[in-house]
């Protein structure tokens, strides 16, 4: 590595065809003729048809019925505290994006409730902090991922640590009665923290026993070990244990739904049988993960009846969630849904046309800098150096050299591992990529291999911080991109290397895509 960036290591810190059968299972369930008339449902309409209405319905970006026109959703902004509801642009349609753009134009805003759709007060999701329901979390800031839903503007919902959502709960399924239950979360933006579930949960935040708790989890999170791959997971958390199936030993039907947007399933007779399922939201039918047997100790269900959205049961009065998750629409029902039914709510997801909301310029073949973004480096870029195959941050200005500039830019490729994700191939080394190694950063040429491939892949996701962008490993979800010593690391918010500190972790993993240097 040049000398330069020698001393600065030691002296500062710095890093779709199957959707023909799934409508057929719609038009056989709800016993309407006409395309228009199936294309009028939405979910909430569909499990009704089904036997096993919705009990609690909640989005950011859409009405789950088709005759909804309430509040999806409110925003609160920073200057000066006040709150504004934010509907559906018309009756059973997609979010009013405009109005929070408004409302929210020159300051920040986060969400700090999510209304019930099915118009019970006692469902409306508060979150988990001062304010809210009372609590240790904070609201999530309401535009750190733009959508489009029918190529109509939406803003996710996205949980970063810290955040999360409660609801007392109202006419929810208690103790052994039947449940179902379904959400759209991403499989972009994942860790292992606990414990990002959205379901029937305890009312007094305590963990209260096997049972408990009938929520979908969404994470990599391996509870009970043993597992495979590593996820994200559709799994149950049914209090004392995140399963992937009938039993505490690893269900080999499971499988990782790394797609941006994931449908996650879970229903739960009460008594003696569960189901997990799970799909790319965008245009796939549904896996069935597992259908069988509840746990052992686990039947009966012992539910209580509250919400919870991005935390685990026994958070957040006094403690902080830990996990990350993007939630985009999800409902529980009441009673036990039929495939019929659960493939028909899918169907309805995919026709609603989910996809990223604005352009980035990760686009492949583009050429950019990666800046830093912490208080300490903002002159620092990404780069590497010709004489070895360390990748590191250095300061770059316009007074440098071309070979400095050279090594601090990038061409875009589409992902080598996941088309939906890039890779970064040296703008002066052809051939040559960025890939981690035992966590640290390199710049190699390819091998063809899948494991290099795998490694050469990131995703790119809104930054951190709330600034920029932060480039997430493909093979390792809960790691991004961190400069740390000015040596560049793929780095975990917490963990036993020292790269994956805590302390300025955000900063640290969020990079401005800059004009090239070259």
């Amino acid at each position: 590595m040049v000398p330069a960036l020698h001393t600065l290591r030691r002296l500062r810190r710095g890093l779709i065809s199957s959707l023909a059968a799934v409508a057929l299972a719609f038009a056989g369930l709800v016993a309407f003729s006409g395309a228009s008339q199936a294309a009028a449902q939405g979910p909430c309409d569909i499990y009704a048809a089904g036997g096993t209405p919705c009990v609690a319905a909640h989005s950011t970006t859409r009405a789950l019925f088709v005759s909804y026109n309430g509040p999806l959703y409110q925003v609160r902004r920073a200057s000066d505290g006040t709150s504004r509801n934010i509907g559906v642009r018309s009756a059973g349609g997609v979010a009013d994006a405009a109005a929070q753009d408004s409302f929210c134009a020159n300051t920040e805003c986060t969400i700090t409730r999510v209304y019930d759709q099915t118009g019970s007060s006692g469902n409306t999701l508060l979150y988990q902090g001062p304010g809210g329901t009372g609590g240790a979390d904070t609201a999530a800031t309401a535009t750190t991922e733009p959508v489009t839903v029918g190529g109509q503007k939406a803003y996710a919902l996205y949980i970063n640590p810290g955040n999360s959502y409660f609801a007392n709960g109202s006419g929810v399924p208690t103790g052994s009665s039947p449940e179902g239950a379904y959400m759209i979360t991403s499989g972009s933006h994942v860790n292992n923290g606990c414990c990002f579930d959205y379901g029937n949960s305890e009312t007094d935040h305590h963990a209260d026993g096997n049972g408990a708790m009938d929520a979908i989890n969404f994470s990599t999170s391996c509870w009970f070990g043993g597992c495979s791959g590593t996820g994200p997971w559709v799994q149950a958390d049914l209090e004392n244990g995140l399963f992937s199936g009938g039993s505490t030993t690893w269900n080999p039907g499971q499988v990782a739904e790394t797609s941006h947007f994931v449908t996650a399933m879970l229903k739960n007779n009460g008594t003696t049988e569960m189901a997990i399922k799970g799909a790319n939201a965008q245009l796939g039918s549904l896996t069935q993960l597992y259908s069988g047997s509840l746990p052992s100790g686990y039947n009966p269900m012992h539910k209580q009846g509250a919400i919870i959205l991005g935390s685990g049961g026994d958070c957040c009065q006094t403690n902080k969630n830990a996990s990350a998750g993007t939630f985009y629409e999800g409902a529980m029902v009441k009673g036990y849904p039929s495939d019929a039914t659960d493939a028909a709510v899918q169907a309805n997801i995919a026709a609603a046309g989910y996809a990223s909301g604005t352009a980035t310029p990760f686009t492949p073949g583009a050429r950019l800098s990666l800046q830093a973004t912490t208080a300490c480096c903002t002159t620092d870029y990404l780069r590497h150096d010709m004489s070895d195959d360390k990748v590191a941050i250095g300061a770059v200005t316009t007074g440098s050299s071309s070979t400095d500039k050279a090594d601090a830019t990038w061409i875009v490729r589409s992902g080598l591992a996941n088309s939906n994700c890039v890779s970064f191939e040296a703008a002066n080394a052809p051939g040559r990529y960025l890939r981690h190694y035992a966590f640290e950063l390199h710049l190699n040429p390819s091998d063809g291999t899948t494991q290099f491939a795998a490694d050469a892949t990131f995703c790119p996701q809104p930054g951190n911080s709330g600034t920029g962008y932060s480039l997430q490993s493909l093979n390792y979800p809960a790691k991004y991109i961190r400069h740390y010593a000015s040596t560049a690391y793929i780095a975990s918010n917490g963990g036993t290397n020292a790269w994956d500190s805590t302390s300025l972790w955000h900063e640290d993993t969020s990079w401005l895509a800059a004009a090239p240097w070259n």
